[in-house]
């Protein structure tokens, strides 16, 4: 057996500075080929869902007479309107939508319909955490409550 390259093994082969980026490059390509099917399938999930569900965020203009339909401005694609919010009987038995009173300000999830926006999830969130287009309506909102409610509990 004669020395080629660094080692021999016994066996007859050798690991040559050549045969390195050769092993190398054969397992980054292995590696990405089990990966590449993977990202494949979360990225279609990832689009249908996205498809299917808008994002929007909403703050309560007006107190609600009924839960089930509440009014609110409502931002989607930073385009504000006056919507009505349609809770399921899902949305209605969670306890933040049993609490949800004026300039409540809310992450939606949900569907744009004729009849309103219908909701599959919210989240109550902090109005700074709100887009832009609706941080002068909270702010605006929680300045007018704070007078209307505050004198009556002194």
């Amino acid at each position: 057996m004669a020395l080629i390259g660094w080692h021999t093994h016994p066996v007859g082969y050798s690991h040559k500075e050549s045969d390195m980026p050769r092993k190398h490059a054969t397992t980054v390509s292995l590696s990405l080929l089990l990966t590449f099917p993977g990202l494949i399938a979360m990225g279609a999930a990832t689009f249908a869902q996205a498809e299917g569900e808008t994002l929007a965020f909403a703050v309560v203009s007006e107190a609600p007479k009924d839960k089930a339909q509440v009014t609110a401005k409502v931002s989607i694609n930073d385009a504000v309107s006056d919507m009505k919010l349609l809770a399921s009987e899902t949305i209605l038995n969670n306890l933040i939508w049993k609490k949800i009173e004026v300039c409540h300000a809310m992450r939606l999830e949900g569907y744009k319909s004729p009849e309103g926006f219908q909701i599959v999830t919210v989240r109550v969130i902090d109005a700074g955490m709100l887009p832009m287009s609706l941080q002068s309506f909270a702010g605006d909102c929680l300045i007018k409550k704070a007078i209307e409610i505050t004198p009556l509990r002194d």
